[in-house]
């Protein structure tokens, strides 16, 4: 069964994951070109990856909970896409 994702994270200060349990989906992922600065991502290999905020790409089936974020408080990332 395919399912819908359309989820709205607030960044905190500290990395935290977009989601809390396992979701494999393909999703576009943007930073909101209302925030106040860039969102971090972490890479690969553990080093800060910097999104500007309007900022946005596409993602095939990642899992949700293996991505993590931070920034400044109150920010926000948008995830939308589904689980075809």
């Amino acid at each position: 069964m395919n399912n819908t994702v359309m989820r709205q994270v607030v960044v905190t200060e500290t990395y935290a994951a977009l989601t809390s349990e396992s979701l494999v989906c393909s999703v576009t992922i943007s930073c909101l070109p209302t925030n106040a600065a860039v969102v971090y991502f972490r890479g690969d290999d553990g080093e800060d990856v910097q999104w500007l905020p309007g900022q946005w790409s596409d993602f095939r089936s990642v899992n949700l909970a293996n991505i993590y974020i931070k920034g400044t408080a109150g920010d926000v990332v948008t995830v939308i896409g589904g689980t075809w």
